[in-house]
């Protein structure tokens, strides 16, 4: 029988590398995709986990009234219109095993989008993917597919109290929540 397929959206060499590295830990083949297509293959449909990890930040001081409504529809894109997307290449494999876990990576400014003013796209981004992801929650939990999000509340940084590594313990946690005890969101405040 061959591994679990576990696919991160945004890898890189910081989170979504630890991510990989912690589920590939737990005994999942990993798939790390990234913003150029010929560097990954398209989401196998035997895809037991999905992280969402990537995002789009356009900064514009001193704050949303300097942002230009192009750069927020393009974070916006990335940030959630994307993880929906995912969420759609995923999901029929997951509803015909009758299990899965769909987790994404939220933010703190989700809970405070004042924390930095000239990272309101952001904030905006990360609040609709909270959003999505506890909607998602809602309507998945009965199916046993788990929806759920790791909001890290700080700034990701190796020897830090919000180490990738560290952080991608959290995800993997949320995604072993027995059916019947999902749990929606980790806040990660390190």
């Amino acid at each position: 029988m061959s591994a679990p397929v576990c696919a991160v959206v945004g890898f890189g060499p910081g989170l979504g590398a630890a991510v990989a590295r912690r589920f590939a830990a737990g005994g999942f083949a990993v798939l790390g995709l990234c913003r150029d297509p010929a560097r990954h293959a398209a989401l196998p449909k035997q895809t037991a986990v999905m992280v969402y990890n990537a995002y789009r930040a356009s900064f514009a001081a001193p704050g949303p009234s300097a942002l230009a409504p192009a750069d927020l529809a393009a974070d916006f894109a990335v940030n959630v219109t994307g993880a929906l997307v995912a969420v759609q290449a995923v999901l029929p494999g997951m509803r015909a095993a009758g299990q899965g876990s769909i987790l994404f990576t939220g933010g703190g400014l989700a809970l405070d989008p004042t924390g930095w003013l000239p990272a309101a796209s952001l904030a905006v981004g990360k609040a609709g993917l909270r959003s999505l992801a506890l909607t998602l929650h809602a309507e998945l939990a009965s199916q046993t597919i788990h929806a759920g999000t790791v909001t890290i509340a700080g700034t990701v940084a190796r020897h830090t109290a919000f180490d990738p590594d560290r952080i991608a313990e959290a995800f993997w946690d949320l995604h072993a929540d027995p059916a019947g005890a999902f749990q929606p969101e980790i806040i990660f405040r390190g």
